[in-house]
């Protein structure tokens, strides 16, 4: 008999948990990227590197416009997608140039049963000959915040 599992999380001490008010009401992270409030930045030395992904509440098993883009050109760009706290496979992106610094391609991932799967986009490049990694971490199926 085979026993297939996906997006189980591996066991915590408590003080690790997600934190949960209630089945219905999530406390999401503050330190996650929020597409509906705009695009989510990050540095690297004077280099700005700006992840948008459309639509904002980036719903499971729907089509995810991705952009990434940058203050510098990216050399060798190499982008994936996994998940943060429990393995959910490595899903490769690949990232057209769509404009000066722009880069941009679709993205679809699973569903989660956990009602809190976080995502890890990781993207691997040159800037000036040297290599770089940036992650940008997101919550699928992520709610619109009141207020």
């Amino acid at each position: 008999m085979t026993l297939l599992t996906g997006c189980e999380k591996a066991p915590k001490a408590p003080e690790q948990d997600v934190k949960v008010a209630s089945e219905s009401a999530l406390e999401i992270d503050p330190s996650l990227c929020d597409f509906h409030q705009n695009s989510c930045d990050k540095k690297l030395g004077e280099t700005l590197i700006s992840l948008e992904i459309s639509p904002e509440n980036t719903p499971s098993e729907k089509p995810l416009t991705v952009t990434l883009t940058s203050s510098e050109r990216l050399e060798h760009l190499k982008v994936r997608v996994e998940g943060r706290d429990m393995f959910m496979g490595v899903i490769p992106l690949i990232l057209s140039e769509a404009g000066k610094n722009t880069y941009q391609g679709t993205l679809i991932y699973g569903s989660c049963s956990s009602n809190y799967m976080v995502w890890r986009l990781i993207a691997s490049f040159e800037i000036g000959g040297q290599s770089k990694t940036i992650m940008y971490d997101f919550l699928a199926d992520n709610p619109a915040k009141n207020g």
